[in-house]
């Protein structure tokens, strides 16, 4: 590296996803960006391969930092957990006092925290990013969500601004709050996306085993459902793998593709910090659950030979397609609102200050489940940034409403026919649950105050009570 080169940003980790995002960086006016890779070879390969992209290549760490101009600020692009954390050191060791470090993983937000807090004492910024949108969205425009202080935020927002996807003339970030609320909003936008994708493989299982529609029929389906409310990437990359053919037996692609779908975590990391806040993200849950039991063939195998008569599939009554397209929409709806939700008790949590409608905005391009609603969304919560849940809002509550005999026809002729269809199943029974006058939980109330003396509430007055149930069955006050 020469004495006179600097760069004006710096990206460690030259995987794919680093490459990607040190090109998008080095392609916007005004940004320099010098690259460090452990291996160095692949810092000569990615400048060798694009080398009117001017940048400043190191062969070790010093050289990299030496390249920064003040405040320096560099994005780590290397696996999540302790090879993050290794190279935070290291570049902490050698940063000065307002340099940022920056880390574009997937890492879970309580180590984010944790990192923040740490090099905050030492006088550096430290700023979680979620980056949505994968090798493309990396290369040609993410949705970002930082973190971090508000300083780090000044110094870092022009540049991911100019980085990011645009949406309606707007670019795709935010500064959502401190600390680590950018990979705590990443980790619940991939649970979204885990909800919505098994709602969109349980409607095209519905229509295919039922409906008795090839792929390449439910390819066309996909594409017309793109055309309206479900207008959304994950819809439009449907219709495309549905239509794809494999080269070696001339079959559809997905007839090919082995049934057991893999997960990287962030799912999990959803619905254990959903069930840890109580927030009910059921859809979400059984998106996680589903894959965990489709990669669990012991198990399938066992239950498949014990079982092996299954029930009739009725024929597709009249409508059924559009009975399948209303309850998808609908059960999305109940996913996006229990992601929101869970977004909104994190915020409350952590100390957060997060706009509900920012996030809808910033994911309407760039990232995964980028899709039409989201505008409506981002209204609801203009509308009303105290609203308790979308689905109280008239827009939602209107799509939900309209949408609930097709939905209800669906889930019941799927329990019919074995069709397992558990997301949709559980986003109406979560609905059917907030809508209910009155629920069962009165009765587990009496259970845990019969068997642990746990207490119960009373609807007639104020207080808590416990029954003597091992005495004369009277009851008591407790406070």
């Amino acid at each position: 590296m020469s004495e006179t080169q600097q760069a004006t940003i710096g990206v460690v980790g030259l995987a794919v996803m680093g490459s990607n995002l040190a090109r998008n960086l080095a392609s916007r006016e005004g940004n320099v960006v010098a690259v460090y890779n452990r291996t160095t070879s692949r810092t000569d390969a990615l400048v060798a391969d694009h080398p009117g992209s001017g940048f400043v290549a190191a062969d070790d760490l010093d050289d990299f930092v030496a390249s920064l101009t003040r405040p320096r600020t560099a994005i780590i692009m290397v696996q999540a957990g302790a090879g993050t954390d290794a190279v935070i050191d290291q570049l902490a060791e050698r940063f000065e006092e307002g340099d940022i470090v920056v880390d574009g993983g997937n890492a879970d937000f309580r180590d984010t925290i944790r990192r923040e807090r740490e090099l905050r004492e030492r006088g550096l910024h430290f700023v979680g990013v979620g980056i949505s949108g994968g090798e493309e969205g990396a290369l040609h425009g993410p949705s970002l969500m930082p973190g971090g202080s508000d300083e780090a935020w000044e110094t870092l927002g022009p540049v991911l601004r100019s980085i990011a996807a645009v949406a309606q003339g707007e670019p795709c970030v935010t500064h959502v709050g401190h600390d680590g609320a950018g990979h705590f909003v990443k980790m619940v936008h991939n649970g979204i996306e885990y909800a919505d994708m098994q709602l969109i493989a349980e409607a095209y299982d519905l229509l295919r085993r039922v409906g008795g529609h090839e792929p390449t029929v439910l390819a066309e389906v996909f594409d017309r459902w793109n055309g309206g409310d479900l207008e959304s990437y994950l819809i439009e990359i449907t219709a495309e793998v549905l239509r794809q053919q494999d080269a070696d037996t001339g079959r559809p692609l997905v007839d090919v593709i082995l049934d057991r779908a893999g997960s990287k975590g962030t799912g999990v990391w959803t619905v254990q910090n959903a069930v840890g806040l109580g927030v009910p993200t059921t859809a979400i849950g059984e998106a996680v659950f589903a894959r965990a039991l489709s990669s669990a063939p012991q198990h399938r195998e066992a239950v498949r030979g014990t079982f092996p008569e299954r029930p009739d599939v009725p024929t597709a009554p009249d409508g059924f397609e559009d009975d399948v397209r209303t309850a998808l929409y609908a059960s999305k709806v109940v996913a996006y609102a229990q992601g929101f939700d869970l977004i909104r008790a994190g915020a409350q949590e952590h100390g957060w200050d997060v706009d509900l409608g920012a996030i809808a905005r910033i994911w309407r391009a760039g990232c995964i489940i980028r899709a039409r609603f989201l505008d409506r969304i981002a209204e609801a919560y203009d509308d009303d940034p105290s609203l308790v849940t979308l689905l109280a809002h008239p827009y939602f509550a209107e799509a939900v409403r309209e949408g609930e005999a097709a939905w209800r026809r669906v889930v019941a002729l799927a329990a019919t026919a074995g069709v397992p269809a558990p997301a949709f199943a559980s986003s109406l029974a979560s609905y059917d649950a907030l809508a209910s006058e009155r629920l069962p939980a009165a009765l587990i109330q009496a259970q845990r105050d019969f068997f642990g003396a746990h207490t119960y509430g009373r609807t007639d007055r104020e207080g808590t009570f416990h029954t003597l149930w091992s005495g004369d069955r009277s009851e008591v006050s407790t406070g």
